[in-house]
């Protein structure tokens, strides 16, 4: 009682679904769940024994999404309350998806091996198993409140389906994938359980939604580029046969971490930063606690440039949890103690206002508000008096942030792009909308810039450009906007001659 005002003045999340459903807080309650922090294990082990009875896949979806409420009803209310801390909240996060992954994936295999047969490699001795990555914040256990997770589905071998009704091994583990990402992220009447990004996949969208280890090992020497790296650094098996995850991210590891010192890895976070800023300024959200200026972003981009440096050299970095990799960094000379300090401060306060802000209606959402009452439940989440105060300290740790990221990755001197070939880079790159990059064309000397989108979209999509090599395509996407640059320069100054001798 002493904890509820507190509770639902900052969540209506929280209050809604106790006022609508009495029994599920006073089931927290009488169970004791409410008051103590989960075993490890011990919420997995629940979900697995209660999804094994579902006998169908539409009861499948019914009962994740009710334990799914429950769940975060009782998270919220232990970390608003102040009696869990960050570390409990990530990780409980982090385990309820993994649960709700695994547990799903478990009864789904089955189901699509009594309708196909069981998958057997090409010798037809050797029976195929799924495996699922999860990539970024799940897989450094470090899910935030209302996150997507990001997942990779793979299987062990070729080969095809023993059944009635049999399939090649890559389809029949498209459609299994197909079907787990229906039963997470399908909303119902009942919700969803979590909403699933699969882009980071090789080739992203446009690539099959499963592939084999083989094809997986030969993909990443061959196409992987720098931003896939960092993408795999977190890379954790989720769900299926953990036994083979663990030998495909062995397989995968030396195309995470270099055996020499990468410092390439600079170039290419400080490429994926600007088109971050770039896209945040576009959509007008600097107050982006997540992708702004001294964000959460800017943090992980620190460590994880590190990373990639010195990871292949340095095994104890190749770590996943970011509150683990500060320390492992500084002890290594990395990072200075003021570094840390003020690094490990500022990832906590923000991880913390991250949840108050999406705890609030269960919403993704990393804009802090502008509504007075909205500011003011937010400092009163975060324990402030009021606003100021409490947007005080967030402007403190994040002008610390930027500068320690400022530190390591603004360009030397003579090295920062020109406004024309920057623009023109995320014409290239295709991270700017149709209109947007029409009009950088335009600018640039393209007095058919619509057709010029056309060529560059079919070399940028085209089999040459995809084989080429991860140097090959990096190098290529330096060209390539200063290319398009002197292009329209020479378009624009032979319009000018021809309007001159008419």
């Amino acid at each position: 009682l002493d904890s509820l005002p507190r509770v639902f003045a900052a969540s209506d999340f929280v209050a809604r679904r106790c006022v609508q459903h009495p029994a599920l807080l006073s089931e927290l309650i009488l169970s004791g769940d409410l008051f103590r922090p989960y075993p490890v294990g011990d919420l997995a082990a629940r979900l697995t024994q209660s999804l094994s009875k579902a006998p169908s896949e539409t009861s499948l979806k019914s009962q994740l999404r009710q334990i799914r409420q429950r769940e975060m009803v009782r998270l919220a209310w232990r970390d608003l309350a102040g009696w869990a801390d960050l570390g409990e909240v990530m990780a409980s996060l982090s385990e309820l998806a993994n649960a709700a992954i695994d547990g799903a994936l478990q009864r789904l295999f089955v189901w699509a091996q009594e309708k196909h047969g069981a998958p057997f490699d090409e010798s037809g001795q050797q029976p195929v198993m799924p495996v699922v990555l999860g990539l970024g914040k799940l897989g450094g256990q470090e899910l935030n409140f209302s996150s997507d997770v990001d997942l990779m589905f793979a299987y062990t071998h070729e080969g095809a389906t023993r059944g009635a009704r049999p399939l090649s091994n890559q389809e029949f583990f498209i459609r299994l994938g197909q079907s787990l990402v229906s039963v997470l992220s399908e909303p119902t009447h009942e919700g969803f359980v979590f909403r699933v990004d699969m882009r980071l996949r090789p080739h992203g969208a446009s690539g099959p939604l499963a592939l084999s280890f083989d094809a997986m090992e030969q993909y990443y020497p061959s196409h992987g580029r720098e931003w896939e790296r960092y993408a795999l650094i977190k890379a954790r098996v989720v769900a299926g046969d953990a036994r083979a995850g663990e030998s495909l991210l062995a397989a995968l590891k030396p195309f995470v971490f270099r055996k020499y010192l990468d410092y390439g890895a600079l170039d290419a976070i400080r490429t994926m930063k600007v088109m971050i800023e770039r896209e945040v300024n576009r959509k007008g959200l600097p107050s982006n606690i997540k992708l702004g200026l001294g964000g959460i972003r800017e943090i992980e981009f620190i460590a994880q440039a590190l990373q990639l440096i010195r990871g292949g050299r340095e095994t104890p970095l190749q770590n996943r949890r970011l509150l683990q990799v500060l320390p492992l960094l500084q002890q290594a000379g990395h990072l200075t103690v003021q570094a840390l300090e003020e690094l490990t401060g500022a990832y906590q306060f923000l991880r913390n206002t991250e949840h108050r802000l999406q705890m609030v209606a269960d919403r993704q959402t990393h804009v802090l508000p502008t509504e007075p009452t909205e500011q003011a439940r937010l400092a009163f989440a975060m324990s402030f008096k009021d606003w100021p105060s409490f947007e005080g300290a967030l402007n403190h740790h994040r002008r610390q942030v930027h500068e320690h990221f400022s530190v390591m990755f603004t360009s030397p001197q003579g090295e920062a792009p020109s406004a024309t070939s920057a623009g023109l880079s995320g014409v290239w790159l295709n991270t700017v909308d149709a209109d947007v990059a029409q009009s950088l064309l335009r600018a640039a000397g393209f007095s058919d810039p619509e057709a010029a989108m056309t060529l560059l979209t079919g070399l940028r999509e085209g089999s040459d450009y995809r084989l080429l090599s991860i140097e090959g395509r990096a190098r290529m996407d330096r060209l390539m906007p200063l290319l398009v640059g002197a292009t329209g320069l020479a378009l624009s100054a032979a319009g000018a001659a021809g309007a001159a001798a008419a």
